[in-house]
Formats: structure tokens, C-alpha cells, sequence
């Protein structure tokens, strides 16, 4: 495949990283499960409208071609994977946060995840179908060990029965077959085949196996108590990583398919009802850009607000403990509330 052309328009970490020069460089480079430069950059081809525009395809994929990520990595994340080491704190003893919304008159829910993937697999991008089945029976298998808090069921995507479809739909917690820029990346692959989601019988912690990542472990209840969020997803991590081995890099952190989501692979978010400040959005990014946020439409990504409802979440991964992340959006979701209040 010769240099890719990307049109005029296209803003994409991809574009203004991938020159002519690098692109010789690495073409014909290749990892030890067969991961080639075209294979990463793909969907950003197929995709100039891509924010970033690449995704790893296993470990190997993050050294070998650094010259392109490491550019990719240090501008989004504003961290220097050449001098920088990443370190992890999920010790909820660490966290000493109080409640921010303890009337629940601005907080509907918390929710935080992080993603993860196995050592010595590839990433989701590069798994092969007989790999991504091992995949799911490994994790699956180590799910139905859970107990106490975390106990629940697996329910696997195929050949799952209709009754349980309207449920998982009904509770928000079925995942689809992902958008155009993960078919790019290879993502949807025998969709959905080896794919499965975990609850337990409170609803308040779940797994989505072989999705985006391997793993994305989600800990969420109503209301704005962060703390008691935090604590039991870093017990189901805990719990896990007894029968499982994640991909962890000294540098890089947790690493995953997508760059931007390296480090702690963790997003801590609220829903959070703001209608007066939200007729004031330039302070309202202003708050959220000094405490490193993100605000996002009720949906998800690329979604709009209803009702004077966001999605905010942290925006930092790489470079900063979970811990320090979790904070960091508490001390946030608090100065909104106190603009909320004042309005």
C-alpha cells in the first residue's frame, strides 16, 4: 500500500503525524503476531473525520511503532512516553473524597469503568476469532467465581434469548456492534461471536467482554456517592486479577486498543442536571477545562444534552493515578454544583 492521502480537511492525530518519511520508516515493519503499520493506521485512512485515527493491535504495537504513537500519545495526553512513567493507584483508602451531591438535587448517577486486556493476546484489532473465544471462556469462567457484592451472571451475546435482550436493553446494559471507525479497526469481527455481558444481582457492576477493549469494568449506582463507586470497582479489579493477567506497560499504564484511553483506561463520570448553568456554557467550560473534564451529551459521545443533563467525566488517563483522576472530577463535579447554586 503506498502513502495514504488524506484529504485537505482532515484533522486527524493521524494526518499530522504520518509523514511521507515515517510512513517508509515503519511500512514494512512487523510485531510478532503479524500487526503491520497499515493494519494501525486503517481506520484513520478509512476515516479522515477521525479525531485520532489508529489503534494498537497488541503490546508489541506500542514499541515497535512509537515513532508514530509516541507523538500521538504525548499530544493528547500532554505526557512524554520517552522520559515519563506511568503509575497506577486504585487504593480507595487513597481517595478521602466526600459526597459532592449528598441531597441527590443535582447528581442522577455515577459510573466509572476501566478498560482492560490480557497479557500475552493481542489487542481486540488483531484477535483472531479462536483467540477471542479463549478470551471470552477466561473471563467469563473467572466472572462466575465472583461472590458477595459482585455475584451475578454472564450472559453471552450469542444465541442470547429474547426475554433477556429486552432486559439488558431495558437496563441500558447491551452493548451493539460498534461504529464505522472500530469496523475500520477490525473490532467487529465475527460480531458477536465471543462477545458477553456480566452483572451482578444488584446491577451496579458490570463487564462487557469483547467489546472495544477485553474488558471494560464498569462500577455505577444513582446518586453522587464517587467513594462508594470507586471502592467496589477497585474490589472487582482486585478480585480479577487473581485468575487474570493484564496488559500493563511501565511506561504506557494499562494498555488498550485506542491511545487515548492508555494509563489507567479509566473513566469517572457523572450525570449531572445543570439547567441554569448549562445557558452559560462559556463558564461552564471554563469550569470543566480548569479541573480537566469532559462533557458529553446524556448518550455518550458525540450526543447531545437533554434537559440540561451532561455526561462529565475526566479527561486525563496517562500521567495521573486513579486516584488523583477520581478527584480531580469530585473537585469538579463540586465547583459546578456551587456555579449551579449561585445562578
Amino acid at each position: 500500500m503506498p502513502y495514504p492521502h488524506f484529504p485537505k480537511e482532515c484533522t486527524s492525530a493521524l494526518c499530522r503525524h504520518l509523514t511521507p518519511e515515517l510512513y517508509e520508516e515503519l511500512r514494512d515493519k512487523k510485531t510478532r503476531y503479524g500487526y503491520t503499520l497499515d493494519q494501525l493506521i486503517r481506520s484513520g485512512v478509512d476515516n479522515p473525520d477521525s479525531s485520532i485515527g489508529v489503534y494498537a493491535g497488541d503490546e508489541e504495537s506500542y514499541t515497535l511503532f512509537a515513532p508514530l504513537l509516541d507523538p500521538i500519545i504525548r499530544e493528547y495526553h500532554r505526557f512524554d512516553p520517552r522520559t515519563q512513567r506511568h503509575v497506577s493507584d486504585m487504593d480507595p483508602d487513597h481517595l478521602q473524597i466526600d459526597n459532592p451531591d449528598p441531597e441527590n438535587a443535582y447528581i442522577l448517577s455515577t459510573r466509572i469503568r476501566v478498560g482492560r486486556n490480557l497479557h500475552c493476546f493481542p489487542l481486540g484489532p488483531n484477535l483472531a476469532r479462536r483467540e477471542r473465544l479463549i478470551v471470552e471462556c477466561m473471563v467469563s469462567d473467572t466472572l462466575r467465581t465472583l461472590d458477595g457484592e459482585l455475584a451475578g451472571r454472564y450472559y453471552p451475546l450469542t444465541g442470547l434469548s429474547e426475554e433477556d435482550r429486552k432486559q439488558l436493553i431495558e437496563d441500558h446494559f447491551l452493548f451493539k456492534e460498534g461504529d464505522r471507525f472500530l469496523e475500520s479497526a477490525g473490532l467487529n469481527r465475527d460480531w458477536p461471536e465471543g462477545r458477553g455481558i456480566y452483572h451482578n444481582d444488584d446491577k451496579t457492576f458490570l463487564v462487557w467482554v469483547n467489546e472495544e477493549d477485553q474488558l471494560r469494568i464498569i462500577s455505577m449506582q444513582p446518586g453522587g456517592d464517587i467513594a462508594q463507586v470507586f471502592t467496589r470497582l477497585s474490589h472487582a479489579v482486585t478480585e480479577l486479577q487473581k485468575r487474570l493477567t493484564f496488559a500493563f506497560d511501565e511506561r504506557l499504564g494499562y494498555l488498550t486498543s485506542c491511545p487515548t484511553n492508555l494509563g489507567t483506561a479509566m473513566r469517572a463520570s457523572v450525570h449531572i442536571r445543570l439547567p441554569k448553568l448549562s445557558k452559560e456554557m462559556e463558564r461552564f467550560h471554563a469550569i470543566c477545562d480548569r479541573h480537566e473534564l469532559q462533557i458529553r451529551g446524556i448518550h455518550g459521545e458525540h450526543s447531545e444534552s437533554e434537559e440540561g443533563i451532561f455526561d462529565v467525566s475526566n479527561r486525563r488517563r496517562l500521567g495521573i493515578t486513579e486516584v488523583e483522576a477520581v478527584r480531580q472530577m469530585a473537585a469538579g463535579v463540586r465547583e459546578l454544583i456551587e456555579a449551579e447554586k449561585e445562578i
